[in-house]
């Protein structure tokens, strides 16, 4: 059914002004071109709404039952469309994003505070999901768009690379593999492992690899996240396979050839040592639902996390 909303605002401004020449001249419309509005709402709902002589225009019975509702129709519209134009100008409105909980300590804070400075109205909710329920959280709806790792191509999702970050060791200074300046793979076994389990995205890139040079794919200890592991590793118990932004940015400014500050951790320290032969690369990526465009407020979002 076609509902014809530039009728019912024509009658309103007759109504309104009790005249079809200053109605006319308000809408910008011939008089002749208002008349057919009028009549064709007129036809629409099978009634005449307006009683119209030489001398004067007044509303009938039934013009006068509808013209409340009319009013409402109108300005209901109009505030509706105007704050759509509100939100589109200023990217205003509320984000979902769901994103690795290590992604989320050390990639977003400061991305986010920029957006606050820039988009002080806006809302921003984390959903923290581990590896490829990031995915498919986006995938669901539960997120406008996520971070995750970034794989095959896939029908429905479209996907933005934002880094690629090779795997290294991460172990305590006092470690004999501290000093190295690479670590092949098939050195690591004489060491303790930690290892990320679960649905962690790195998992069948790291267990395939060790499976190659003849390790077990799963070390000594497996944890959920790489907070945990950074955690375990600073202890010494063990050393600890994970992307080496693991170690950037948890801390602006603290990394430097290699070392960590982990005042987090009790005053402790980690080093990253590069895992060559090969070199493997754990790739993150943007990812939203490839046939649906973003909000004006995820739009920006997903704009200011793109690498520059």
């Amino acid at each position: 059914m076609h509902l014809p909303m530039d009728d019912v605002q024509a009658f309103v401004m007759v109504a309104e002004l009790g005249s079809f020449t200053r109605a006319a001249e308000r809408l910008a419309l011939t008089q002749t071109g208002l008349t057919r509005r009028i009549q064709r709402l007129e036809g629409y709902v099978g009634l005449p709404l307006l009683d119209r002589t030489t001398r004067r225009t007044s509303l009938t019975a039934a013009g006068r039952e509808f013209l409340p509702l009319a009013k409402r129709v109108v300005e209901d519209l109009t505030h509706g469309l105007e704050r759509l134009r509100t939100t589109a100008r200023l990217s205003a409105g509320d984000v979902t994003l769901a994103t690795m909980p290590a992604v989320a300590y050390q990639r977003l804070p400061g991305v986010l505070e920029a957006y606050a400075r820039r988009h002080p109205g806006n809302r921003v909710m984390l959903l923290e999901r581990s590896g490829a329920l990031v995915t498919e959280a986006v995938r669901r709806g539960d997120a406008e768009f996520g971070i995750h790792i970034a794989g095959e191509p896939q029908e429905d999702l479209a996907e933005d690379l934002l880094s690629a970050d090779p795997l290294v060791l991460v172990c305590h200074p006092g470690h004999a593999l501290a000093s190295r300046a690479s670590v092949v793979w098939a050195e690591l076994r004489e060491d303790d492992l930690i290892t990320l389990g679960g649905s962690s995205g790195n998992r069948a890139l790291v267990e395939s690899q060790l499976a190659r040079v003849g390790l077990p794919g799963r070390g000594r200890f497996v944890v959920e996240n790489t907070p945990s592991a950074m955690a375990l590793a600073a202890t010494g118990v063990a050393v600890a396979i994970l992307p080496s932004s693991a170690g950037r940015g948890l801390l602006p400014g603290a990394m430097e050839r290699g070392v960590m500050e982990r005042g987090a951790l009790e005053g402790g320290a980690l080093v990253e040592v590069p895992l060559v032969e090969p070199v493997l690369h754990r790739r993150l990526g943007l990812v939203r639902r490839r046939r649906e465009a973003l909000t004006p407020a995820s739009a920006a979002l997903y704009r200011m996390l793109l690498p520059k």
